[in-house]
């Protein structure tokens, strides 16, 4: 790789992390370019020469999310063990972890979809495809329990799947608020517990 290669790489992804810092903190529509350059130290002009427009720089932080909060959380899922809780307990686990390794790529996520929920444009379609991924991993492990007779069957794994999500985000919205007063471990644990307690087959526990 040449040393301009280099310097290119280098300020594209000083762009990207003030990006991605500015528009968790602040939220889109309330960052312009400028700022995302100013706080990358760079020039407005190297924003559009690396990417054209904000939405732009927007798509492509959530290709980082895509690979980072969803293909590898998908992966540790499935290899979480043999029975669906395993999957689901490893699924959140995982989500935990990257509360410390990566939360603004996960705060990014929820509050986008929050941010562009009800509007169209390439970004909304972004989001409910990573979240549609989501939903039908989680809706495939109920629908295994149910099978097996391991979770429980009187409710439909669409909306169960739902939940499970809404407990999933809810929770890294809370420990953004409050994670001065909160203890990571313990919520973790209330997360699960809450999770596996609504999920499971009590009549065959």
């Amino acid at each position: 790789m040449t040393r301009k290669s280099e310097q290119r790489l280098a300020s594209v992804q000083r762009l990207l992390d003030s990006a991605l810092h500015l528009f968790v903190s602040k939220g889109y529509r309330s960052t312009n370019l400028e700022t995302i350059a100013g706080d990358a130290r760079l020039s407005k002009g190297a924003v559009f020469f690396y990417f054209g427009s904000k939405e732009a720089v927007l798509l492509e932080l959530l290709k980082r999310v895509q690979a980072v909060v969803v293909d590898e959380a998908l992966r540790a899922g499935a290899a979480g063990g043999p029975g669906a809780a395993d999957k689901l307990v490893a699924f959140l686990h995982h989500q935990a972890r990257l509360g410390v390794t990566h939360r603004d790529e996960v705060l990014l996520l929820i509050l986008m979809s929050l941010e562009f929920g009800g509007t169209g444009g390439a970004v909304s379609r972004v989001i409910r495809r990573i979240y549609r991924r989501l939903y039908r991993f989680i809706e495939e492990i109920i629908a295994e329990g149910r099978a097996s007779g391991e979770l429980r069957a009187d409710l439909d794994p669409r909306e169960l799947a739902s939940i499970i999500m809404a407990n999933h985000d809810g929770t890294f919205l809370e420990w953004y608020r409050r994670s001065g007063s909160l203890r990571g471990a313990a919520l973790v644990r209330a997360l699960r517990e809450v999770v596996l307690s609504g999920v499971r087959n009590k009549r065959r526990s």
